[in-house]
């Protein structure tokens, strides 16, 4: 059994179809044909069936699938060791975030870092905060700044970086606009923008409102952050925001406003999987943003 043979294999799984796999890996077809042949002889058992001109994987193909890509990713990682041993400031890492991190946190630290280490390489993948969770979990990801930090489990290691205050964002016309700061209950009546259900900047957001006596009515529902601040700017309703999506600068026909009660805060931080060791670079990296926001926490 060749790890060719297993690459063809799962390209074809992916794809339903031998020729577009031999097009995306540059073979002739005869070429994956014959592979894919090889290992069902190997095997024993045939591992696709035809489906007109397609083909798809038969029960026991599926289970060789999900054993062959976790085998690829171990291999594919134990390389990607190899190589940064041997030089951890040229290595690659995975990175997820979620949109609530994009605007500030995740740019400001990465140019950091790139200034000290130009030869490390980034892939940045933005996503949910379930996804995320699960993407480090199954080694798609290295590692995923979320916030809030989620507990720490079997599969995770979490390591908190600070904690941040949420804070309200008000349409510039709002009644409540010209104070310094407000009591959230002040809201009650208004009329809520939030990300969707299943969203935990959504969960937070409900939360923090049962925590001042309401449950807030919401009307509309953004999923990206410069959406939410655009329904606010719009006089849509208020909404509650991280205050790192809010350094920049306050959206145009908006006002950021502290809440003085309840106290809302979420911790921000980064997850990586237990069921493997830190790469080099990956090491060097959550070195780094440690010192980083240690060193930034001091001035807060």
């Amino acid at each position: 059994m060749e790890l060719r043979q297993l690459r063809y294999f799962v390209e074809v799984a992916e794809r339903e179809h031998i020729s577009e796999a031999a097009e995306h890996l540059h073979v002739a077809q005869s070429a994956v044909s014959r592979q894919i042949a090889n290992l069902e002889d190997e095997l024993g058992t045939a591992l696709f069936e035809r489906v007109g001109r397609n083909v798809k994987l038969t029960p026991i193909g599926k289970i060789f699938l999900d054993h062959t890509v976790t085998a690829l990713k171990a291999i594919d990682f134990a390389v990607k060791q190899v190589e940064e041993y041997l030089d951890p400031a040229k290595g690659t890492i995975k990175i997820g975030f979620p949109t609530s991190l994009a605007s500030y946190v995740l740019p400001t630290v990465i140019s950091a870092f790139k200034k000290e280490y130009p030869n490390v390489m980034f892939h940045l993948r933005q996503g949910s905060y379930r996804y995320l969770i699960d993407a480090v979990k199954n080694r798609e990801l290295n590692l995923a700044f979320l916030g809030p930090v989620p507990q720490a489990d079997e599969s995770i290691n979490t390591t908190i970086l600070f904690s941040e205050k949420i804070h309200a964002l008000l349409p510039a016309s709002h009644p409540l606009a010209k104070r310094n700061k407000i009591h959230l209950s002040d809201l009650r009546h208004d009329n809520f923008v939030l990300f969707p259900e299943g969203y935990i900047l959504h969960k937070v957001a409900i939360d923090a409102c049962k925590s001042a006596g309401f449950i807030p009515n919401v009307t509309s529902k953004g999923e990206d952050m410069d959406a939410l601040k655009g329904l606010v700017a719009a006089d849509i309703g208020v909404s509650l925001l991280p205050e790192s999506s809010l350094y920049d600068s306050t959206p145009r026909l908006t006002v950021k406003m502290e809440v003085e009660s309840p106290i809302l805060t979420r911790t921000v931080g980064v997850i990586y999987p237990t069921n493997r060791e830190l790469g080099p670079s990956e090491q060097v990296f959550l070195k780094f943003i440690n010192t980083f926001f240690s060193r930034l926490n001091r001035f807060i």
